[in-house]
């Protein structure tokens, strides 16, 4: 046990956001997330996604050469004016808390996958929520 590592960090996922650079991408999936597309999973059943991405946000920066730093899925134009992903309020009041230069953007489902595919990993959780899918962009730490 580590001090002032948050608890749901596993050994495992640790281990990868030590092993990523500066500018790696990593996925934090919400439960419907097709954790399949890409090679390197690290399974985070039964934690939701608010409290992952406090907790990766608590030992990694976001970049800050990027905009964004961190991407949401967009809504689907067949879900417009139908779902609203009331989660992207918490995370982004946990982002910028964490991290003060957070620079939140959002892609379509089909790029959010191909950009999800090539990612460092994806964190797949058990968040109930909709449209709960987010790309953090590892930054430098100083």
């Amino acid at each position: 046990m580590l001090k002032n590592i948050p608890k749901i960090l596993s050994p495992e996922l640790l281990k990868v956001l030590c092993e990523m650079g500066h500018g790696d991408e990593i996925v934090i999936a919400d439960g419907n997330f097709p954790c399949g597309i890409n090679d390197r999973v690290i399974r985070a059943d039964g934690l939701g996604g608010v409290e992952m991405l406090d907790a990766i946000l608590k030992v990694i920066p976001l970049d800050t050469y990027s905009d964004p730093n961190m991407i949401l899925m967009r809504l689907m134009a067949c879900d417009e004016g139908k779902v609203n992903p009331v989660i992207w309020e918490e995370y982004k009041a946990v982002a910028k808390e964490n991290d003060r230069n957070t620079k939140i953007g959002g892609i379509d489902r089909f790029e959010f996958y191909e950009r999800a595919k090539k990612a460092y990993a994806v964190v797949a959780t058990g968040e109930g929520a909709i449209y709960a899918n987010i790309i953090l962009k590892k930054g430098v730490i100083k």
